[in-house]
């Protein structure tokens, strides 16, 4: 049996946790910034958010786990 690879475009966009959460990056946030969205908007898109229950099993695949 060969090994099982992981998705090297998914370990860029996720990180699990020391206790096995999944970790993702907010969207909204890469490019037109300046001027375009409030210091407000910016300010709450800055922290990781974590993957929704829905998408865990399907993510944690393509991580190889």
């Amino acid at each position: 049996m060969p090994k099982q690879k992981t998705r090297r475009s998914a370990a860029k966009r996720f990180t699990v946790t020391g206790t096995g959460k999944l970790r993702r990056r907010q969207s909204g946030r890469a490019h037109l910034v300046v001027g375009k969205k409030s210091d407000r908007r910016m300010r709450r898109l800055k922290g990781d958010a974590a993957v929704s229950h829905a998408d865990t099993e399907r993510v944690s695949r393509m991580l190889g786990r």
